[in-house]
């Protein structure tokens, strides 16, 4: 597995995303069937380990630390804590060490080489936020901390106290509003991009049709680009993956996470999946070189497709109230 270094941290070129071995996707697989995979998926190379406090209410952390125990110092761990404020600096103090603490309880590990806030409010200043990382990495409880989803705006005004390690936001070839302004804050001020849902819920990896149905927790349910009518419309761009797919001897998912792991060299994907061969694809498209001309041929392409449907927050929660 190639690696990159974001910030102080070297890690494997692909992550992986631990969430769905919890929750987000329907029924998941049984414990002992994700410590298995997140344990080959180290073998396989990957280094790189993502998941939240929120996943699962814990579930996911705890796993993942039974998971990662016997290979914790060769690995590196990001978690995130959510606020939703107002909170006095005080008691923002005080809570994010308690989020922080519960985290690492349920990890079995005395401290976090990423710590992000995820999601950033405004009704919480990112200074007062950016203020106890510093002290909390100084303590040495993390080894470096960012933001999920946050403007470039956020960015700037948090890393002038205390330098983010990285932003994890939403980022894909269905979801490209980042690059306008806060992949561009990123890499001039040297700070890593992580996208989370790389292939677009699985989307991209071309396996889903128009007749799928989805049950539970997926948020398949409601991210309405997997609604009927767009899965048909976004054929287009399942096509123009399928073609490089063929031509490279790759797959649709590894075309997708090669382009922008050609794109941005301080950009590392956290794509999650529960099935064990899917994982070993993902992995791999951390092989797969794209040419420049084969690169520039897929942007050019890209900018002729218009995509259908989307994944917003306000969309998943509607979950809560769905049968």
């Amino acid at each position: 597995m190639r690696t990159r270094t974001i910030g102080n941290l070297d890690v494997s070129a692909v992550g992986l995303g631990v969430m769905g071995f919890s929750h987000g996707y329907g029924p998941s697989v049984g414990d002992d069937e994700a410590l298995d995979h997140i344990r080959k998926a180290y073998e396989l190379g990957c280094a790189f380990f993502d998941t939240a406090e929120g996943y699962g209410a814990g579930h996911n952390e705890e796993l993942l630390g039974r998971a990662l125990a016997p290979i914790r110092d060769q690995v590196v761990i990001a978690t995130k804590f959510f606020l939703p404020g107002p909170l006095s600096p005080d008691e923002l103090h005080r809570q994010i060490r308690q989020h922080l603490e519960a985290s690492l309880t349920r990890l079995g590990t005395d401290h976090v080489e990423l710590y992000y806030q995820h999601r950033v409010p405004n009704s919480i200043p990112v200074e007062d936020v950016a203020s106890v990382m510093g002290e909390l990495i100084t303590e040495g409880k993390i080894g470096g901390w960012g933001q999920s989803q946050s403007t470039a705006d956020q960015i700037r005004r948090a890393h002038a106290v205390t330098p983010l390690t990285a932003v994890q936001s939403e980022y894909s070839m269905m979801e490209r509003m980042f690059e306008a302004e806060v992949i561009p804050a990123c890499g001039e001020l040297g700070i890593g991009f992580m996208p989370f849902s790389p292939l677009g819920a699985g989307f991209l990896s071309g396996k889903y049709t128009a007749d799928q149905s989805y049950t539970g927790d997926d948020v398949r349910r409601v991210i309405t680009r997997f609604d009927p009518e767009n899965v048909r419309a976004n054929q287009p761009l399942l096509d123009l993956l399928a073609a490089y797919a063929e031509a490279k001897s790759a797959t649709p998912a590894q075309i997708s996470l090669a382009w922008m792991l050609h794109k941005f060299d301080f950009l590392v994907p956290i794509p999650g999946s529960r099935k064990l061969e899917c994982i070993e694809e993902n992995l791999g498209a951390a092989e797969i070189d794209l040419t420049d001309d084969e690169f520039n041929r897929i942007e050019a392409e890209l900018d002729s497709i218009t995509i259908h449907g989307n994944r917003t927050d306000a969309d998943i929660a509607k979950l809560q109230n769905m049968d």
